[in-house]
């Protein structure tokens, strides 16, 4: 089961498509962050998730929010991932130990052997505000991340 809303977020430390290790922790008292888990790189319905994320980009901006996606898939198919799509916000490999951080965070499928697809949006102080979990095969809408982002934080101006 997902992790509740007005709980502090898991702290993780994991490589980005770069290799560049990005810890939660170091985004408190500097900018809330969007987490999206999602199920594998590449698959159609990430891909155009994910597309939608990139093209709408600004949304996250103008709220001031960091985007983050985290996968089970290793470091190097997701730089290849982020490069074939364009896509220029961090991708994190939570590949080894498998699954840790998506276990953490209560999205793991067990049974299929990756995160389901859940977005958990955490202030400024680390504490997760809002979050949304689709059935397994189901897209998110961003019509729901606009209306997390505008609760957990004004557009800036």
């Amino acid at each position: 089961m997902a992790l509740e809303n007005d709980i502090q977020a898991p702290d993780f430390d994991l490589p980005n498509q770069f290799g560049e290790h990005i810890r939660l922790s170091e985004f408190r008292g500097v900018k809330p962050v969007a987490l999206v888990f999602f199920p594998l790189a590449f698959s159609s319905t990430c891909t155009t998730e994910l597309c939608q994320l990139r093209d709408n980009i600004g949304l996250f901006q103008d709220h001031r929010v960091e985007l983050i996606g985290i996968s089970v898939d290793s470091k190097a198919t997701l730089r290849s991932f982020a490069e074939a799509e364009g896509y220029e916000f961090n991708l994190l490999a939570d590949f080894w130990p498998h699954g840790e951080v998506a276990k953490e965070y209560g999205v793991f499928l067990e049974h299929k052997g990756f995160a389901n697809r859940a977005t958990f949006l955490i202030d400024i102080d680390g504490v997760i505000q809002e979050q949304f979990v689709t059935a397994p095969g189901q897209a998110r809408d961003m019509a729901d991340y606009r209306a997390s982002l505008d609760a957990l934080v004004p557009v800036a101006v």
